[in-house]
Order: structure tokens, then C-alpha cells, then sequence
């Protein structure tokens, strides 16, 4: 059963009928063009048959290695930059501990990044840290020169070998890499690196269904098999399903591209949950990089309400009318906390005493859109029942198809970035590469 509850209906103060069915051509033809694999980018599809194609042997495999991370480290530094860290840091940080590091609950090594900066503050930090800890690594780049992580690998190799003698530091070591060129897979076979795939038709930031987000997730320990098959539902609804009605990415799609075609230039996903912020992280280069083209697309942009309500809410409540909301919603919480009755009552809260933090949460919430549609802000709402893998798994599958339908609808091609090579070629200039 797929308990996700997408809502529209507070869009159509800008989106009429009209629109949909003259939408409607274009969408079929990007579904077929997605869905049989002859739309533009097309190389880049083997996302779409990830949830179907990671095989339980492969999965089983993933559960050993973290099961041996978990039982020789204190830290795991995960190597990554773009897609190749963001979509399983997003769901890492969706289902730990709000205060992981000061939990005394925790099993698992504590979770760290590197190679997605170039902050020599950032680096020297983490050298103090993994000085005094047994940590274990793993890099991810399909060619092993991308900048970033290249630098932090380097740098972390090292001080590995110093740590623990070239032989030790080998065994803490994995690479998730192409499967066969490139300058990490020639090193990893070199140095006997234990290693997992990148595939070659999977770009990075459609990777997170892959080893490049289920071995970091695994390691956290969370449970990958139930992220997978909550994918794999979604993916079957989403592909089977061309009914309009009933296929959920089909009308995100058009939704989105609508609203963008009447003005609305700029989609503020809202979440009231700080566990979402990084989910919100990973959405932003999803769509960005994918859409960010040719002079068009949506410019993404995330609020963790209700702490931006006392920042940005005002902005959005009474600014200019650039921006639609995509809001995710959760249900249920994992735990509960009610508020205390006080007899003295001298902040005037006795009146919410019989309520959890979750209630007042969701009618938080529930004020600001009735706010923000009074102040003519559409909304799209996307309601899951609880936080947990498995549903996860649904919403990360639901927002990759949807942005290749979406920047099929917008006339891009959703699977390449060319844009991010200009600011290295001026790099390497002024570094005199």
C-alpha cells in the first residue's frame, strides 16, 4: 500500500482546467520518451530501473561491508561532492537522532563529509578529530579527478597510511567508482580497494538508489531493503499508471510547469521537520542541475518551518509574488512530547496542556498555508504517514521521475549539467593547471 496523499488543489488559484488538458499532449509524449528511453539524455536512464536492477545480492553484500565499518570505526567519512553525497546524507539525516553525536543510544560510527568543500578550516577540523578516532572511508567519483573530493582523498589517504601503516589503512578503504576506467578505479585496483559501482548510465545526482547512497546508509544503519522496495512501488505506480488522475509525478509535472509558464519563477519546498532540511538539500540539485538550462527552469529554493517563519516568512507572506510552495508533510512523529500544565501559567501555554508538540505542529502549519494562500502563494502538499525508509524510498523515486518529466515539459535535457564546467575551466586557469 503506498500511503502518500499528494494534494493540488490549493494551485488552481492559477491553474484552470484549460491548462491541464492543454498540458496533456506534452506529458504523455515526456512519459513515453522517460519511459521507453528515447527522449534526449537518454544514456542517463538507468536510474529509472535502479529499485528493480540493485539485486538482493548486492544489497546483502552492502550489509556485510557496513556491518564491518560499523564494528572497526568510530567515524566514517564518506568522500563526495553533488549527488554523490546529498541524497544519502538526506536520508541519513532523515531518520537519525536529532542530536546523533550526544546520543549515548547510537551504534554506528558517527557519520562525516568531506570533498564537498574546499574550506581548509573544514579539513584541518576533521584531521584533529580522526587523529584521536578509528575511522573507516569511503570515495565516490566515477572518475576519481573531480576536484573536491580528489583534494580530500588525497589528503585523508595519507593521513590513513600514517595512522595505520599502508595495510591497515587498505582495508578501510572503499571506492564507489566506475566499473572500468578512470583514475580512482585504476587506484583502487592497485591498491586492492574493496569497490561498488557507479553505473555508467546513472548520473550522480540520480544515484542515491545505487551503492553511492545505499552503502553510507547502510553504515548509519538504517534499513536498505526497505528503502529500496518503497522506491520500487513507486517506481511500478509511476511508470504503469497514464492516468493523470492517478499518477501523482504527471501532475507535479504539469503543476509546476504551469505555474512557471503564469510567472511563478521561483519553488520554495517547505518542511516542518529539521530532519528534512538535507532531504530539502538533495531535492534543490535534483532539480536545479536538472532544470537550470538554456536560460529556463524553476529556481529551487527550501524553508524548515516554523523556525523560517520567523525569517523568510514574512517574505513570503507579503513579498513579491515570484514563488508556489511544495510542502511536505509528516503525519505522525516517532515519539511524543506533551506540554506540562503550570499552575502559575504565566506564559499563558495551560491552554495547550492536553496537546503533543506534533499537534501544534500540524496547526502551525495548517495556519501558514490558509496564510500564505490568502497572500496568493499556490501550494502543492505531499503528505506521508511517518518518517521512515520505505516511505523515503517513495518520495526520492517520485521526485526523480517527476523532474525527467518536468524538464521534458520545460524542453531541457534533465540528465546533463554543462553549466558546472564553467567555473572549473576558470579555476584550473588562475591555479595554472
Amino acid at each position: 500500500m503506498i500511503k502518500l496523499n499528494f494534494d493540488f488543489s490549493t494551485a488552481f488559484s492559477l491553474v484552470e482546467m484549460g491548462d491541464i488538458n492543454d498540458m496533456m499532449p506534452k506529458v504523455e509524449k515526456a512519459h513515453k520518451s522517460l519511459v521507453e528511453k528515447t527522449g534526449e539524455g537518454s544514456e542517463f536512464l538507468g536510474w529509472l530501473d535502479s529499485p528493480i536492477k540493485v539485486s538482493k545480492g548486492v544489497i546483502l553484500d552492502i550489509q556485510a561491508e557496513a556491518e564491518k565499518i560499523r564494528k572497526k570505526a568510530d567515524i566514517y567519512v564518506v568522500i563526495g561532492i553533488g549527488g554523490s553525497y546529498l541524497g544519502s546524507r538526506a536520508v541519513i539525516e532523515a531518520l537519525k537522532h536529532n542530536f546523533d553525536s550526544l546520543s549515548d543510544s547510537r551504534k554506528s560510527p558517527f557519520i562525516v563529509y568531506a570533498g564537498q568543500t574546499l574550506s581548509e578550516d573544514y579539513m584541518a577540523d576533521l584531521l584533529e578529530v580522526l587523529d584521536k578516532k578509528d575511522y573507516c572511508l569511503t570515495v565516490i567519483s566515477k572518475s576519481g579527478t573531480t576536484t573536491e573530493p580528489a583534494i580530500a582523498f588525497r589528503i585523508l589517504k595519507s593521513h590513513l597510511e600514517k595512522k595505520y601503516g599502508k595495510e591497515d589503512a587498505r582495508e578501510r578503504i572503499i571506492a564507489i567508482t566506475d566499473k572500468e576506467k578512470g583514475a580512482l578505479k585504476n587506484l583502487a585496483i592497485e591498491e586492492g580497494y574493496k569497490t561498488y559501482i557507479v553505473p555508467n548510465d546513472v548520473g550522480g545526482r540520480y544515484s542515491l538508489l545505487t551503492p553511492v547512497g545505499l552503502l553510507p546508509i547502510a553504515v548509519a544503519g538504517f534499513d536498505i531493503d526497505s528503502l529500496v522496495e518503497g522506491a520500487r512501488l513507486m517506481r511500478h505506480q509511476l511508470i504503469t499508471d497514464d492516468d493523470f488522475e492517478h499518477n501523482p509525478a504527471w501532475q507535479y509535472a504539469t503543476y509546476r510547469n504551469i505555474l512557471y509558464n503564469k510567472g511563478k519563477s521561483i519553488e520554495l519546498m517547505v518542511n516542518y521537520l529539521p530532519n528534512l532540511q538535507f532531504f530539502s538539500e538533495w531535492w534543490k540539485q535534483l532539480y536545479g542541475e536538472s532544470e537550470g538550462k538554456n536560460g529556463k527552469g524553476l529556481f529551487p529554493a527550501s524553508v524548515c518551518n516554523t523556525t523560517d517563519l520567523h525569517s523568510m516568512g514574512q517574505y513570503v507572506q507579503d513579498g513579491e509574488r515570484l514563488m508556489f510552495e511544495t510542502i511536505i508533510h509528516v503525519d505522525n512523529s516517532n515519539k511524543k512530547v506533551k506540554i506540562p500544565y503550570d499552575v502559575n501559567n504565566y506564559d499563558g501555554l495551560n491552554y495547550l496542556s492536553s496537546l503533543s508538540l506534533t499537534e501544534i505542529n500540524h496547526k502551525a502549519e495548517e495556519g501558514t498555508s490558509m496564510a500564505h494562500i490568502e497572500g496568493k502563494v499556490p501550494q502543492i502538499r505531499i503528505s506521508i504517514d511517518k518518517l521512515n525508509e520505505e516511505n523515503l524510498g517513495k518520495l526520492i523515486f517520485f521526485f526523480e521521475f517527476s523532474c525527467g518529466l518536468s524538464g521534458y515539459l520545460l524542453g531541457v535535457n534533465p540528465f546533463d549539467q554543462p553549466g558546472v564546467e564553467a567555473y572549473k575551466k576558470n579555476m584550473f586557469k588562475l591555479l595554472g593547471k
